[in-house]
């Protein structure tokens, strides 16, 4: 095989999910607080830029190749860790339709974690609903609009990405969302609030690499979290970042 493109990932990643495909190079919606620019070595501002976004050379022949030796392997494939396979670039150049087209040849399982809201969700449904296992997962962080365009200026509004879940759960899909990073507990609550009746589960995070980290209570807010979490009946997973802030 020519090269591993289907990881097993380390570190906090490993909370996510088994396995990771990360079919893009940078990002375009330009999120204050992204790690993949540290991550991937690579300058903020050269990972944000247009000229710079791509797809990975190679990507969808290292993929078939891979895919096709692990065909059949129930195990969850990330799509992705270090871009959003829904960001604007995806709309002309369909890698991620691609890459779905291979993984589900393959009965292979995705799960896709993106801020790009409905449109791709709207256009790939006819390869996500292949697989009841597949799971469409979306970052929530803040539920104002305003600020969302401040911290995240490209992606999808949030009314947007809680459209995208709701469509998802109609369609059959199993839901995700993760909180991480947590700007404002206050947003997450209110985000929660909005999600729980077509969200099946719940990954929660802090925030990270952030002077605005050092001003949040973790402990109050872990156990405020706990508390509504299970008050709605929703399982979830509390990170180990935020597990060892709130002591």
């Amino acid at each position: 095989m020519k090269r591993t493109v289907i990881y097993e990932p380390r570190g906090k990643a490993r909370e996510y999910s088994p396995l990771a495909l990360n079919l893009y190079r940078g990002c375009l919606h330009g999120c204050l607080y992204c790690y993949a620019p540290k991550a991937t070595f690579t300058d903020r501002a050269t990972f944000h830029d247009p000229s710079y976004i791509k797809a990975r050379p190679g990507i969808l022949e290292d993929l078939e190749e891979q895919a096709g030796l692990m065909a059949g392997d129930q195990r969850e494939i990330l799509l992705s860790f270090t871009s959003d396979p829904y960001q604007p670039l995806e709309r002309e150049a369909r890698i991620t339709r691609q890459a779905l087209e291979i993984l589900m040849a393959n009965d292979l399982t995705a799960t896709i974690l993106t801020k790009g809201g409905c449109w791709g969700l709207e256009r790939d449904q006819d390869l996500l609903t292949m697989n009841p296992a597949n799971t469409w997962s979306v970052t929530l962080t803040l539920h104002d609009q305003g600020l969302s365009d401040k911290w995240e200026p490209y992606a999808a509004l949030p009314q947007d990405r809680i459209d995208s879940l709701q469509l998802a759960k109609l369609l059959g899909l199993k839901t995700w969302v993760s909180f991480e990073p947590v700007i404002s507990p206050k947003a997450v609550y209110s985000l929660l609030e909005a999600t729980h009746e077509f969200v099946d589960f719940y990954k929660v995070g802090k925030l990270n690499y952030h002077p605005l980290a050092k001003e949040i209570d973790w402990l109050r807010f872990k156990g405020e979290m706990e508390a509504r979490l299970t008050r709605l009946g929703k399982p979830y997973y509390l990170k180990k970042d935020l597990l060892e802030a709130a002591g």
